[in-house]
């Protein structure tokens, strides 16, 4: 037997958009036992150049725009006490760099919402998964999908500037395989104890393995000062 599907044009934002998507996937299927959360853009930018409507814009979608479609969809998991949300992360929600700052910002926002809404559904029978793919060969980098700030301030020119001027050239090269990540979605979805995170991407793993051992390191040289602050023993 085929798989049904129909096509809803969405607006993330848009609450009657979400409640028209809602209605629409049970009045087909009776259920929706996945939510794939993969609505986002990027911003390329300093922190300093980004104006606050370009901030407002960015958090719109990759945050609350993901908060809201996910709200529209969790009164029906709950019901079925069954669903698993799978939400588009990246590298960036757990490290970040100059120009991608922002929109990395948004993606740590994905990671402690994901985090959270696992254990607060956990006891109903539904999964959440962060998913956090590299570098893939998709459009991201194109101007359909990355923003870049209307204003350039020319002490960041070293910095931010010279990723403006390497955009171009990584993109579409990326080491990534998008047709190899949709099976792993796939693989996912399909997963009985999917996990709260997974990585996508030799670059995300050597990122996380990097970032881990540095976390280690910091850890062990400022022990004592970290553990210093609680108040002492009686």
């Amino acid at each position: 037997m085929g798989r049904k599907s129909i096509a809803v044009q969405v607006d993330v934002t848009n609450k009657e958009d979400l409640d028209t998507m809602a209605n629409r996937t049970m009045a087909e299927f009776g259920r929706i036992d996945i939510l794939v959360n993969n609505a986002g853009f990027g911003l390329l930018s300093a922190i300093e150049e980004a104006s606050a409507r370009e901030v407002e814009q960015l958090y719109g979608t990759n945050v609350f725009g993901l908060l809201a479609v996910t709200r529209a969809v969790l009164p029906t998991m709950r019901r079925q006490r069954a669903g698993h949300v799978i939400n588009m992360s990246s590298v960036g929600g757990f490290t970040s760099g100059p120009g991608f700052s922002l929109y990395c910002s948004t993606k740590y926002a994905v990671e402690g919402i994901s985090e959270g809404l696992a254990h607060e559904v956990a006891p109903l029978g539904l999964h959440v998964t962060s998913v956090q793919p590299g570098y893939f060969r998709t459009d991201f980098l194109d101007q359909t999908s990355l923003v870049k700030s209307q204003q350039v301030i020319d002490d960041y020119a070293g910095t931010v500037g010279a990723l403006r001027n390497q955009v171009g050239d990584i993109n579409h090269n990326q080491p990534g395989d998008p047709a190899k990540l949709a099976k792993a979605i796939m693989q996912l979805a399909d997963m009985k104890n999917p996990p709260r995170q997974l990585a996508l991407g030799s670059d995300t793993v050597a990122a996380q393995e990097e970032r881990s051992a540095r976390v280690a390191r910091e850890l062990a040289a400022h022990r004592a000062l970290s553990l210093s602050t609680d108040f002492s023993a009686a």
